[in-house]
């Protein structure tokens, strides 16, 4: 999208103004890419604390993720009950685990650094249960690759900001905020959305008194007063 267009700017005008508010976060790895496939498949209808007590489970149980991905599956489903439908989550995590380790006769994501990246992308989703989420989660937080994760906070933040329309999937979200903005915004934006859609922009009873987007936001203009 051409910087000059009027989403682009608003869109910059967004980020800057989350920077002020919360600061600007710098890249950092979260977890090695193939962790982050497996975290983030944890993560999925269920809180971060939960996700990470499966996650951690998980890895104190087994050495090594061949061995998850060799072990039994009842081992795994009981590993991973804290992280919540361990029942679904344990097979797809080694269904995941196959997938890769069949495709690349190893369990490593690191090739998907040097694919240019809707190539990776369609990698990632091609494996049973990896949506286009979990693909830029991997690729933003592992890599570092330009890739903007929409996550329930940032699908309901940019609908209310009008960035994407009220009828835009999350999926299709995905390409749309990458088209608008700089790539070196993903990451610091995608965090600050996380944490404006926790702490004011909630799903229900959202702080509009208090949020420093009123001047950008659709949903405010909408219902204020």
């Amino acid at each position: 999208m051409n910087d000059s267009s009027p989403l682009a700017q608003k869109y910059n005008a967004i980020h800057q103004t989350l920077i002020a508010a919360y600061g600007q976060p710098t890249w950092r790895q979260h977890l090695p890419p193939v962790d982050e496939l497996v975290s983030t498949i944890l993560s999925q209808s269920t809180s971060d604390i939960n996700r990470d007590k499966g996650f951690y489970a998980l890895k104190k149980r087994f050495p090594d993720w061949e061995s998850v991905m060799n072990a039994p599956e009842d081992e795994v489903i009981a590993a991973i009950r804290p992280a919540g439908l361990a029942n679904q989550k344990g097979p797809r995590i080694q269904n995941a685990l196959r997938y890769v380790y069949e495709k690349q006769g190893e369990i490593s994501l690191d090739f998907l650094n040097n694919l240019p990246l809707d190539e990776a992308k369609a990698w990632l989703t091609n494996i049973k249960g990896i949506g286009p989420k979990t693909a830029a989660i991997i690729l933003l937080f592992a890599f570092n690759r330009p890739a903007f994760p929409v996550d329930t906070h940032v699908h309901r933040i940019t609908r209310r900001l009008g960035l994407i329309g009220p009828k835009v999937s999350a999926d299709k979200a995905h390409d749309i905020l990458e088209a608008m903005g700089d790539p070196a915004t993903f990451y610091p934006l995608h965090l600050n959305f996380i944490r404006h859609g926790r702490e004011v922009c909630s799903a229900r009873r959202p702080k509009c008194e208090s949020c420093p987007l009123q001047a950008h936001c659709d949903y405010y203009a909408e219902n204020a007063g």
